[in-house]
């Protein structure tokens, strides 16, 4: 009888689990299906969404995986007129992907907190976590971004990442290395064309 003890024993933990388990999903916990839904960003593109993928909405929600609301819009930079297109989420802004109207998708600026690089970078992650100091991988940002600081992502042609916080300096300065140490990723932005300007 001894050895049933331990047995009898855990029997009803095991029966008071299984009316908590019994709405989870046992193929989820298959390794094969812990990253097949999750949309990153990597070199070659943000989720399915790549170099290769034609600038329409089709093309776009398609490469999405049909997670978000599309509307388009355009508008101007350095004196050209940009297209563009907003992945929305609750009504939020996760997502603008830029291109020209007949070509191809060319870059993707992900604000969405649940997109993380490949390398595990994601929306609040500090500055001091990749960068021990700005110089030769970073610079001031400009338009949307002036009051942010653009790095590019460490062992990448494609990726840059957009930091945010609190500066008191000048505006036309970059922050000094000490105030980035505090600054957060606000955006992961993903370039079709190797080593962005």
């Amino acid at each position: 009888m001894k050895q049933f003890r331990p047995f009898l024993l855990v029997l009803p933990l095991m029966l008071a689990g299984c009316s908590t388990l019994s709405s989870m999903s046992w193929s989820s916990l298959s390794p094969f299906n812990w990253f097949g839904d999750q949309v990153m960003v990597t070199e070659q593109g943000v989720g399915k969404i790549s170099a290769s993928t034609a600038f329409n909405e089709e093309a776009i929600d398609e490469g999405l995986g049909g997670g978000y609301r599309l509307r388009g819009g355009a508008e101007t930079r350095n004196g050209s007129i940009v297209n563009f297109y907003e992945a929305l989420s609750d009504n939020t802004v996760r997502l603008t992907l830029y291109g020209k109207g007949g070509g191809r998708v060319e870059q993707v600026v992900v604000a969405d907190p649940a997109i993380p690089s490949a390398t595990g970078i994601k929306i609040g992650t500090p500055f001091s976590a990749l960068y021990s100091k700005a110089f030769g991988a970073c610079q001031k940002g400009d338009g949307a971004e002036r009051d942010s600081v653009v790095c590019a992502a460490p062992q990448s042609g494609h990726i840059s990442y957009v930091f945010s916080g609190s500066w008191h300096g000048p505006d036309e300065l970059m922050p000094s290395d000490d105030a980035l140490k505090s600054w957060k990723v606000s955006k992961i932005i993903w370039h079709s064309a190797a080593n962005p300007a």
